[in-house]
Protein backbone atom coordinates (compact mmCIF):
# COMPACT_ATOMS: atom_id res chain seq x y z
CA UNK A 1 0.00 0.00 0.00
CA UNK A 2 1.10 3.81 -0.75
CA UNK A 3 0.42 5.86 2.84
CA UNK A 4 1.17 3.43 4.84
CA UNK A 5 3.05 4.36 7.78
CA UNK A 6 5.50 1.57 9.71
CA UNK A 7 3.38 1.88 13.01
CA UNK A 8 -0.10 1.30 11.56
CA UNK A 9 -1.93 -2.02 11.63
CA UNK A 10 -4.84 -3.11 10.02
CA UNK A 11 -7.54 -5.99 10.93
CA UNK A 12 -10.79 -6.99 9.04
CA UNK A 13 -13.55 -8.83 10.76
CA UNK A 14 -16.90 -10.22 8.77
CA UNK A 15 -19.18 -7.86 10.05
CA UNK A 16 -19.64 -4.54 12.13
CA UNK A 17 -20.84 -6.48 15.09
CA UNK A 18 -17.93 -8.91 14.96
CA UNK A 19 -15.87 -5.58 15.09
CA UNK A 20 -17.42 -3.91 17.92
CA UNK A 21 -16.70 -7.06 19.55
CA UNK A 22 -12.93 -6.97 18.88
CA UNK A 23 -12.84 -3.36 19.76
CA UNK A 24 -14.26 -3.85 22.99
CA UNK A 25 -11.61 -6.69 24.00
CA UNK A 26 -9.27 -3.95 22.43
CA UNK A 27 -10.34 -1.46 24.43
CA UNK A 28 -10.29 -3.58 27.76
CA UNK A 29 -6.53 -4.79 27.44
CA UNK A 30 -5.09 -1.32 26.89
CA UNK A 31 -6.87 0.01 29.42
CA UNK A 32 -6.72 -2.74 32.09
CA UNK A 33 -2.22 -2.11 30.91
CA UNK A 34 -2.43 1.60 31.23
CA UNK A 35 -3.92 1.46 35.03
CA UNK A 36 -1.27 -1.57 35.33
CA UNK A 37 1.30 0.50 34.39
CA UNK A 38 0.26 4.19 35.61
CA UNK A 39 -2.38 3.64 38.62
CA UNK A 40 -4.90 5.15 35.72
CA UNK A 41 -6.43 4.88 32.06
CA UNK A 42 -7.40 7.84 29.64
CA UNK A 43 -9.69 6.76 26.86
CA UNK A 44 -11.40 9.24 24.47
CA UNK A 45 -14.59 8.50 23.10
CA UNK A 46 -15.91 8.55 19.36
CA UNK A 47 -19.38 9.29 18.38
CA UNK A 48 -20.77 6.57 15.52
CA UNK A 49 -23.11 3.93 14.88
CA UNK A 50 -20.10 1.21 15.51
CA UNK A 51 -18.92 2.76 18.98
CA UNK A 52 -22.26 2.82 19.99
CA UNK A 53 -22.22 -0.99 20.06
CA UNK A 54 -19.03 -1.25 21.13
CA UNK A 55 -19.99 1.08 24.37
CA UNK A 56 -23.01 -1.16 25.15
CA UNK A 57 -20.98 -4.36 25.18
CA UNK A 58 -18.31 -2.69 27.93
CA UNK A 59 -21.40 -1.99 29.90
CA UNK A 60 -23.71 -4.90 29.21
CA UNK A 61 -21.66 -8.37 28.80
CA UNK A 62 -20.19 -9.54 31.91
CA UNK A 63 -16.75 -10.34 30.08
CA UNK A 64 -15.86 -6.66 29.82
CA UNK A 65 -18.18 -5.23 32.46
CA UNK A 66 -15.81 -6.94 34.95
CA UNK A 67 -12.72 -6.78 33.80
CA UNK A 68 -12.88 -3.22 32.80
CA UNK A 69 -11.26 -0.75 35.16
CA UNK A 70 -13.93 1.59 35.26
CA UNK A 71 -12.98 3.30 38.58
CA UNK A 72 -9.29 4.24 37.26
CA UNK A 73 -10.48 5.45 33.66
CA UNK A 74 -10.88 8.96 32.79
CA UNK A 75 -13.63 9.29 29.74
CA UNK A 76 -13.14 12.04 27.43
CA UNK A 77 -14.55 12.59 23.85
CA UNK A 78 -12.58 13.16 20.95
CA UNK A 79 -15.36 15.52 19.13
CA UNK A 80 -18.51 16.74 20.11
CA UNK A 81 -21.49 18.46 18.05
CA UNK A 82 -22.20 22.10 19.39
CA UNK A 83 -25.64 21.16 21.36
CA UNK A 84 -26.45 20.58 25.09
CA UNK A 85 -25.62 17.51 26.37
CA UNK A 86 -29.66 16.30 26.08
CA UNK A 87 -29.67 16.80 22.91
CA UNK A 88 -30.34 13.49 20.38
CA UNK A 89 -27.08 14.17 18.30
CA UNK A 90 -24.89 14.80 21.30
CA UNK A 91 -22.08 12.31 20.93
CA UNK A 92 -22.20 12.83 25.11
CA UNK A 93 -26.04 11.36 25.43
CA UNK A 94 -25.46 8.39 23.07
CA UNK A 95 -22.08 7.50 25.45
CA UNK A 96 -24.21 7.86 28.07
CA UNK A 97 -27.35 6.22 27.28
CA UNK A 98 -25.50 2.89 25.70
CA UNK A 99 -22.73 2.90 28.89
CA UNK A 100 -22.11 5.14 31.66
CA UNK A 101 -26.07 5.07 32.74
CA UNK A 102 -25.43 1.51 33.43
CA UNK A 103 -22.64 1.93 35.57
CA UNK A 104 -24.30 3.73 38.60
CA UNK A 105 -21.84 2.79 41.57
CA UNK A 106 -18.84 1.34 39.24
CA UNK A 107 -17.94 4.71 37.35
CA UNK A 108 -17.03 7.71 39.28
CA UNK A 109 -18.81 10.34 37.97
CA UNK A 110 -15.71 12.21 38.52
CA UNK A 111 -13.97 10.49 35.74
CA UNK A 112 -16.82 11.52 32.65
CA UNK A 113 -15.18 14.82 30.80
CA UNK A 114 -17.26 15.96 28.95
CA UNK A 115 -17.47 18.48 25.89
CA UNK A 116 -19.11 21.52 27.60
CA UNK A 117 -21.11 22.21 24.61
CA UNK A 118 -23.79 23.66 25.90
CA UNK A 119 -21.60 27.09 25.44
CA UNK A 120 -23.49 29.58 22.88
CA UNK A 121 -20.01 30.42 21.97
CA UNK A 122 -18.10 27.36 20.77
CA UNK A 123 -15.06 28.75 20.60
CA UNK A 124 -15.10 29.35 24.46
CA UNK A 125 -16.54 25.65 24.56
CA UNK A 126 -13.49 24.30 23.10
CA UNK A 127 -10.91 26.69 25.30
CA UNK A 128 -12.80 25.59 28.26
CA UNK A 129 -12.12 21.46 27.30
CA UNK A 130 -8.78 22.37 26.67
CA UNK A 131 -8.19 23.56 30.11
CA UNK A 132 -10.55 20.44 31.18
CA UNK A 133 -7.40 18.14 29.59
CA UNK A 134 -4.59 20.01 30.58
CA UNK A 135 -5.98 20.09 33.95
CA UNK A 136 -6.56 16.05 34.33
CA UNK A 137 -3.45 15.57 33.03
CA UNK A 138 -1.78 18.39 35.01
CA UNK A 139 0.51 19.17 32.39
CA UNK A 140 1.32 21.65 29.37
CA UNK A 141 0.32 18.61 26.90
CA UNK A 142 -1.62 15.74 26.93
CA UNK A 143 -0.99 11.94 25.47
CA UNK A 144 -4.19 9.33 26.04
CA UNK A 145 -3.63 6.06 26.31
CA UNK A 146 -6.06 5.42 24.08
CA UNK A 147 -8.15 7.31 21.75
CA UNK A 148 -11.52 6.05 19.21
CA UNK A 149 -12.04 7.28 15.88
CA UNK A 150 -14.12 6.82 13.25
CA UNK A 151 -14.00 7.83 9.10
CA UNK A 152 -16.75 9.82 7.60
CA UNK A 153 -17.44 9.19 3.87
CA UNK A 154 -15.48 11.81 2.92
CA UNK A 155 -12.54 11.33 4.64
CA UNK A 156 -13.14 13.18 7.68
CA UNK A 157 -12.20 12.39 11.22
CA UNK A 158 -13.53 13.78 14.58
CA UNK A 159 -14.84 16.56 13.35
CA UNK A 160 -11.62 17.42 11.30
CA UNK A 161 -13.27 18.06 8.17
CA UNK A 162 -11.96 18.75 4.41
CA UNK A 163 -10.48 23.08 4.27
CA UNK A 164 -11.69 23.77 7.91
CA UNK A 165 -9.66 25.83 10.31
CA UNK A 166 -9.66 22.42 12.95
CA UNK A 167 -6.95 21.31 10.43
CA UNK A 168 -4.08 23.77 11.38
CA UNK A 169 -5.18 24.22 14.99
CA UNK A 170 -1.92 23.50 17.24
CA UNK A 171 -4.48 23.80 20.73
CA UNK A 172 -5.62 21.02 22.07
CA UNK A 173 -9.12 21.71 21.90
CA UNK A 174 -10.49 23.62 18.59
CA UNK A 175 -13.92 24.40 17.53
CA UNK A 176 -14.69 25.18 13.80
CA UNK A 177 -17.34 25.95 11.80
CA UNK A 178 -18.85 23.56 9.26
CA UNK A 179 -20.02 25.01 5.83
CA UNK A 180 -21.94 21.59 4.65
CA UNK A 181 -23.50 21.30 7.76
CA UNK A 182 -24.45 24.92 8.90
CA UNK A 183 -23.24 24.11 12.48
CA UNK A 184 -20.00 24.16 14.54
CA UNK A 185 -18.28 21.13 16.04
CA UNK A 186 -15.64 20.93 18.64
CA UNK A 187 -12.62 18.88 18.34
CA UNK A 188 -9.59 17.67 19.39
CA UNK A 189 -6.84 19.51 17.21
CA UNK A 190 -4.56 16.94 15.33
CA UNK A 191 -1.36 17.64 17.54
CA UNK A 192 -3.87 16.31 20.60
CA UNK A 193 -5.04 13.03 18.22
CA UNK A 194 -1.51 12.20 16.96
CA UNK A 195 0.02 12.46 20.54
CA UNK A 196 -1.84 9.78 21.84
CA UNK A 197 -0.31 6.42 22.82
CA UNK A 198 -2.77 4.73 20.35
CA UNK A 199 -5.37 5.86 18.10
CA UNK A 200 -7.75 3.12 17.16
CA UNK A 201 -9.91 3.33 14.09
CA UNK A 202 -12.98 1.80 13.39
CA UNK A 203 -14.81 1.94 9.79
CA UNK A 204 -17.55 0.02 8.97
CA UNK A 205 -20.12 -0.32 6.05
CA UNK A 206 -19.90 -0.30 1.78
CA UNK A 207 -20.43 3.40 2.03
CA UNK A 208 -16.89 3.89 3.31
CA UNK A 209 -15.19 1.41 0.74
CA UNK A 210 -14.63 3.89 -1.93
CA UNK A 211 -13.12 6.39 0.24
CA UNK A 212 -11.08 4.04 2.98
CA UNK A 213 -9.33 2.30 -0.23
CA UNK A 214 -8.11 6.07 -1.36
CA UNK A 215 -7.38 6.80 1.83
CA UNK A 216 -4.90 4.04 2.50
CA UNK A 217 -3.76 3.15 -1.14
CA UNK A 218 -3.80 6.67 -2.58
CA UNK A 219 -1.47 9.45 -2.52
CA UNK A 220 -1.36 11.48 0.97
CA UNK A 221 -3.89 14.37 0.53
CA UNK A 222 -4.42 15.54 3.98
CA UNK A 223 -6.29 18.60 3.54
CA UNK A 224 -8.61 16.60 1.13
CA UNK A 225 -8.89 13.27 3.06
CA UNK A 226 -8.32 14.46 6.62
CA UNK A 227 -7.69 11.37 8.31
CA UNK A 228 -4.79 10.78 6.41
CA UNK A 229 -2.62 13.06 8.75
CA UNK A 230 -3.86 11.26 11.68
CA UNK A 231 -1.58 8.86 12.94
CA UNK A 232 0.09 7.96 16.27
CA UNK A 233 3.33 9.84 16.00
CA UNK A 234 5.01 7.53 18.96
CA UNK A 235 2.23 5.19 19.45
CA UNK A 236 0.13 2.55 17.56
CA UNK A 237 -2.16 3.13 15.03
CA UNK A 238 -4.85 0.17 14.79
CA UNK A 239 -7.67 -0.10 12.04
CA UNK A 240 -10.52 -2.62 12.60
CA UNK A 241 -12.10 -2.99 9.32
CA UNK A 242 -15.44 -4.70 8.30
CA UNK A 243 -15.53 -6.59 5.17
CA UNK A 244 -17.62 -3.92 3.53
CA UNK A 245 -15.85 -1.38 4.35
CA UNK A 246 -12.60 -2.74 2.62
CA UNK A 247 -14.29 -4.10 -0.49
CA UNK A 248 -12.12 -1.73 -2.36
CA UNK A 249 -9.23 -2.08 -1.17
CA UNK A 250 -6.15 -4.21 -3.54
CA UNK A 251 -4.65 -6.00 -0.18
CA UNK A 252 -5.85 -5.57 3.55
CA UNK A 253 -2.11 -6.70 4.67
CA UNK A 254 -0.76 -4.20 7.00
Amino acid sequence: MNNNPANRRLQVFTDPAALARAAAEEVTRRMIAAVRANGRATLALSGGSTPKVLYALLADEPSFRERFPWAETHFFFGDERHVPPDDKDSNYRMAKEAMFDKLSGTLPPENIHRVPAESPDAYEAATNYSLEVLRVFGETTACFDLTLLGMGPEGHTASLFPGTTGLRETVPVAAAYIEKLAAYRITFSPSLLKNSAAILFLVAGKDKADTLATVLEGPSEPDKYPIQGITADDGETLWLLDQAATAKLSSTRS
